[in-house]
């Protein structure tokens, strides 16, 4: 019993927002530590790793033969085991001093929509990087404690929460998730439609990172009005030369109407299937929206006509999850009802 107070009093507790396109972490008593890009750069024909984070996404599109850069996780779930693992115990290196006697305890949020065997590939990855106990937790009931929801009230609250690789929408009542739904138009998706869109309206090839850029300045409010224009930078479809265009803010806006509404479709979905006396709770409270992709110029706007609910972006949408799960490390007792230890005992 001494042993475990030691370790609960030394170790130090971790949070990781595990995302599609970004991975957030968290340290007990530290705050958040780290913001890094979910990109892992090879080099040497794929045996030897060059870089992890911000410095292999600046690499994306730009590497010489036998480098390679990867994105690890896909839709919100793992896509290589060995790779994320690497990804994490790089990232957990950087903000927690490794000591052989003392390992962290690890919350992970996973979307709701995962499979036990996901959850269990999560899992996995963070013991083999060292983790002394591993708990998941819910994307969705992570954004709503960020975002300090009652969660434990006998009351309906929806959170819309739009990430890089999925885009979810849950109602929580009592400490647990009443209806869910999940797409995977999300921010990846957008990026993909604005490059066809671009190389179908205009004949112009653009690569990814300059697909993210203007969906990034697509989310700024000081880009409105009917005279904005965007310069993008690409290689002519025809000619196969650089090129150079200036695109109104209304037609990238254009791009990004298809998606929009699919994820106004998911949240139509779940309210359907909730129980009427939650939807009057959600009628009087709002849904509230968290992650990157919540701050898409006229998403909140379009949702609140087309569903007549009252839509509000939570402040720092993208930094929900990650500040629910800091609530959760520094008061683990409180919440412990809502955390998922896939190894009992461990």
């Amino acid at each position: 019993m001494f042993g475990d107070f030691l370790i609960k009093s030394f170790s130090k507790n971790v949070g990781i927002d595990l995302g599609t396109s970004t991975t957030l972490v968290y340290v007990k008593g530290r705050k958040l530590v780290l913001y890094e890009p979910s990109v892992v750069a090879f080099g040497d024909n794929g045996n030897k790793i060059m870089a992890v984070g911000e410095d292999a996404k600046k690499m994306i599109g730009r590497t010489p033969k036998g480098t390679s850069t990867i994105r690890p996780l896909k839709e919100g779930v793992i896509a290589d085991f060995d790779i994320t693992a690497e990804m994490i115990k790089y990232f957990i290196g950087k903000v927690h001093i490794p000591n052989r006697f003392i390992k962290p305890s690890v919350i992970i949020c996973v979307p709701s929509g995962v499979t036990e065997v996901e959850k269990r590939a999560v899992s996995e990855v963070a013991y083999k990087c060292g983790a002394r106990k591993v708990f998941l937790i819910d994307e969705t009931i992570a954004a709503a404690i960020g975002v300090d929801l009652p969660i434990f009230e006998p009351m309906g609250n929806m959170v819309l929460d739009i990430g890089g690789g999925t885009s979810e929408v849950a109602v929580i009542s009592l400490g647990g998730i009443v209806v869910s739904e999940i797409s995977q138009v999300a921010g990846d998706y957008i990026n993909e439609e604005i490059i066809k869109y671009i190389k179908r309206k205009h004949n112009l090839y653009v690569g990814e990172l300059t697909a993210e850029d203007i969906k990034l300045n697509l989310s700024k409010k000081d880009g409105e009005g009917e005279d904005s224009y965007y310069e993008i930078k690409g290689r002519d479809r025809v000619s196969g030369l650089p090129k150079i265009i200036n695109m109104s803010i209304d037609e990238l806006r254009e791009a990004l109407a298809e998606s929009i509404r699919i994820i106004a479709s998911i949240v139509k979905i779940a309210l359907e299937k909730t129980p009427p006396e939650l939807v009057a709770d959600i009628v009087d409270k709002g849904i509230i929206m968290t992650g990157g992709g919540s701050m898409l110029i006229g998403l909140a706007e379009l949702l609140q006509e087309e569903i007549g609910i009252p839509t509000f972006i939570a402040s720092k949408p993208v930094y929900c999850v990650i500040n629910g799960i800091g609530k959760i490390i520094e008061n683990h007792d409180f919440y412990r009802r809502v955390l998922v230890n896939l190894h009992k005992g461990a």
